[in-house]
């Protein structure tokens, strides 16, 4: 059987149920939250500092003590390249334990419905292009976020096992590369988006004549806004059921330098660049094929040149800049 056999539409409109985003201060978290208010859901949520989810007793207590009829897995400890290649242990441990704790929490508690937000990571670092569902586990991962895709895979594989041996209704969902408001824009830590468009806006503002990017510029990704890409979780959550995973994204591939260029015309930068070729590409292609959440008949708000205007009148209006 294959994912597109296990796609059937469902019932089950997100108005009015109890839903707990796990996460809900992160970019997709935040997301999220604002796309269940616009559906009348009643949001639940829990600050980090109230609730450590790599601690099992404590998250067992918070659910059981809350009761989500529905759970939204979008925790996890995220960064780029540099932060993954530094801190492999870090990324393996917290995303295991939070993915762990969060699905096994729920279904003690009865949780009827979980989405548990993957990574296109996952995917083997030479799957082939578009990638599809089936191609996970057919080979190596990209070795500067192994750890961090390892523990993304052991989230899904507990979605499934609970599937099948208990019937949970719990899903995974594969997003692409996200950008949009709340963003981290750390440089030691962010994703590639969000630093570009620090560097971009610094540059600009200070007149510096060149931007430094890591690698060739080639590999190609897919970009969303993050408010599709909530818009697509809940989406699939109200409508899709089975335990295969289903992949979201934009559906238009770009390079990362092509992808620099525009970023560079929506801040209104200049300037020339600086490939650095001694830094690592990372896979040299990464685009997801969204069969599955195109025949269900979702369709994104946002093309790539008005998410990132919408992006960066964000980031303006939160720095004051």
């Amino acid at each position: 059987m294959t994912v597109r056999d296990l796609v059937a539409p469902g019932g089950g409109t997100l108005a009015g149920r109890r839903v707990w985003v796990a996460g809900h201060q992160g970019m997709v978290g935040s997301a999220l939250v604002r796309g269940l208010k616009e559906r009348a859901a009643t949001v639940l949520t829990v600050n980090r500092s109230d609730l450590d989810l790599t601690r099992q007793a404590d998250v067992e207590r918070w659910v059981f003590e809350t009761r989500p009829e529905v759970v939204l897995v979008a925790a996890a400890k995220v960064g780029g390249i540099a932060a993954n290649m530094a801190s492999p242990a870090d990324f393996a441990y917290d995303n295991m334990m939070i993915a762990a704790n969060v699905i096994h929490a729920s279904f003690a508690a009865g949780v009827k419905r979980l989405c548990f937000l993957g990574s296109a990571c996952m995917y083997p670092r030479n799957a082939i292009q578009p990638m599809r569902e089936e191609a996970l586990c057919s080979g190596a991962f990209e070795p500067t976020n192994e750890a961090y895709a390892v523990a993304k895979m052991a989230g899904m594989q507990l979605c499934q096992s609970y599937y099948r041996q208990h019937g949970a209704d719990y899903f995974t969902v594969i997003p692409t590369n996200a950008y949009g408001p709340n963003d981290n824009y750390d440089l030691e830590s962010a994703h590639m988006p969000a630093a570009l468009m620090l560097k971009c806006h610094d540059a600009r503002m200070r007149g510096f004549r060149s931007v430094e990017i890591w690698g060739t510029g080639k590999p190609t990704r897919d970009f969303m806004h993050v408010d599709d890409m909530a818009d697509a979780i809940l989406f699939l959550t109200e409508r899709y059921h089975g335990d295969a995973p289903v992949n979201i994204g934009s559906g238009e591939e770009i390079s990362i330098k092509d992808f620099s260029l525009k970023m560079a015309e929506v801040v209104g930068y200049e300037g020339g660049w600086h490939f650095d070729n001694s830094r690592p590409d990372g896979a040299p292609r990464k685009v997801l094929d969204t069969t599955v959440l195109d025949a269900l008949g979702w369709r994104r708000r946002y093309s790539l040149e008005t998410g990132l205007k919408h992006a960066y009148e964000n980031f303006c209006e939160r720095f004051g800049r």
